[in-house]
């Protein structure tokens, strides 16, 4: 009896199924709403690669991993995201892109992204660009095409500056969020700001008001009565932003703005543009000097390092001299203190109490400065100048009348120096008694002069 041979070749094993996940992306979102767009294309491509390895177990996922409008030079894409998730949970054993710069621009995002296939064993194929990562001439190929790729994207990123700029110095509109005053007309090839009649009107009275109160914090204050608000933008994701009340902050940004005088910034130079001006160049800039007198800019009047409350207007009653606010020792240990200016010339054994603790002098006159706000005879007189077109200091009082503890404790030392000073002449300090006498500017505008006094 004949025994059959055995073959000295085994059966083949089945081969093992490769799980392929496609990875598409387009720089922009123009041309994605049609019905074949350039991420389809890609897809097919890959589709097609992946058939045709179907004999060495290829086979193609259906989850699609498709970012349309995001850029390749950062990892902050939804389905690149979504794609790392799968791949760490062992659904994908192999990513398929049509070109290398279609996964990332950056030689050195993408480096992060080989880190993670290798820790989780998946492959990187690329359809139009044959490489082997396997070996070093491979990965050289590989690193040779990513420096390109990330040299075209930065050749393209020096085109749009320069676009840009050159749209800049012709006044033409390149993006954004509007402000107040202005839409975006996007109905023309080339969008561009057009007027918004009501909110340009509250432009101009916004403007107005400041003039005429020449004070931020009560400007701030008018601002809010009337009920205006910041800019209401809708968001391409459907999310609303702005319609926020003033606050300082962003009223004093509407009022340094040049835009509103029909110009274009780029990089801190302006150019004539092409939208309608809404404020004319003599009320900005009669705007700008008072925001520079007022000290917000600075100026010679608020060069005051540490902002001492009583600067120049603390005198030493004994002496009929000011008393200039020193300081000794270093942070976190600095103490502050006025000392009396003759003593300081004259030697201090000639007045019988040259130095005073800043702070503790300072609580005193603030305490007087807060009853001198509750009065009611400064409050009439102060709204009564106000209606006759009085003193702009008049409208920074009339915002600490109206709610003295919530509006100083809200300001800035600089503006509690500023205020101080338009509120207060001057503070005597009586070495014989230790008291101190606070005289206040609008004294004059009262019936009843007063006079306040209390120990030190």
């Amino acid at each position: 009896m004949i025994k059959p041979r055995r073959s000295s070749n085994p059966e083949p094993a089945a081969r093992k199924t490769v799980r392929c996940a496609i990875y598409t992306r387009k720089s922009t979102e123009e041309g994605l709403d049609q019905d074949f767009n350039s991420l389809d294309a890609q897809r097919e491509s890959a589709e097609a690669y992946i058939r045709s390895q179907s004999h060495e177990g290829w086979k193609l996922v259906p989850t699609r991993y498709d970012d349309g409008g995001f850029s390749g030079g950062n990892l902050e894409r939804p389905a690149l995201r979504a794609l790392l998730d799968d791949i760490k949970a062992g659904k994908v054993d192999c990513v398929v892109v049509y070109k290398v710069d279609r996964l990332s621009r950056s030689l050195m995002d993408f480096s992060k992204l080989v880190e993670v296939f290798e820790a989780h064993g998946v492959s990187f194929v690329s359809v139009t660009q044959q490489f082997n990562t396997t070996h070093s001439m491979g990965r050289l190929t590989l690193n040779i095409l990513l420096s390109f790729a990330q040299f075209e994207r930065e050749i393209i990123g020096e085109r749009i500056r320069d676009k840009l700029a050159a749209h800049k110095r012709k006044g033409k509109w390149t993006g954004g969020r509007p402000v107040l005053g202005y839409d975006v007309d996007r109905t023309v090839r080339s969008p561009r700001l057009v007027l918004n009649q009501t909110e340009a009107a509250h432009v101009r009275e916004i403007y107005e008001i400041y003039l005429r109160t020449g004070s931020l914090i009560e400007c701030t204050r008018q601002v809010g009565q009337r009920g205006f608000a910041t800019k209401k933008v809708l968001m391409r994701n459907g999310r609303i932003t702005g319609g926020a009340p003033f606050c300082r902050s962003t009223l004093y940004a509407l009022l340094v703005n040049r835009i509103y005088l029909g110009e274009v910034a780029h990089k801190g130079q302006w150019f004539r543009g092409e939208h309608p001006a809404i404020i004319d160049a003599e009320t900005f800039e009669s705007v700008q000097a008072l925001l520079q007198k007022n000290g917000r800019l600075g100026g010679n009047d608020f060069r005051n390092r540490y902002n001492a409350l009583l600067k120049r207007i603390l005198r030493c009653k004994h002496c009929d001299s000011a008393m200039t606010h020193v300081f000794q020792g270093r942070d976190p240990r600095k103490y502050r203190y006025y000392t009396c200016a003759s003593a300081m010339r004259l030697g201090r054994k000639t007045c019988p109490h040259p130095t005073l603790p800043a702070t503790e002098i300072e609580q005193l006159v603030v305490d007087e400065l807060r009853r001198y706000c509750k009065r009611p005879d400064v409050k009439r007189a102060v709204r009564a100048s106000l209606a006759r077109g009085g003193r702009p200091s008049d409208g920074r009082l009339a915002a600490l009348l109206a709610d003295f503890e919530a509006v100083w404790a809200t300001l800035e030392p600089r503006e509690q120096v500023e205020l101080v000073r338009l509120a207060i002449g001057r503070v005597e300090f009586d070495s014989s008694d230790s008291s101190i006498e606070v005289v206040f500017r609008g004294e004059d505008l009262c019936d009843d002069k007063e006079q306040s006094e209390e120990a030190a």
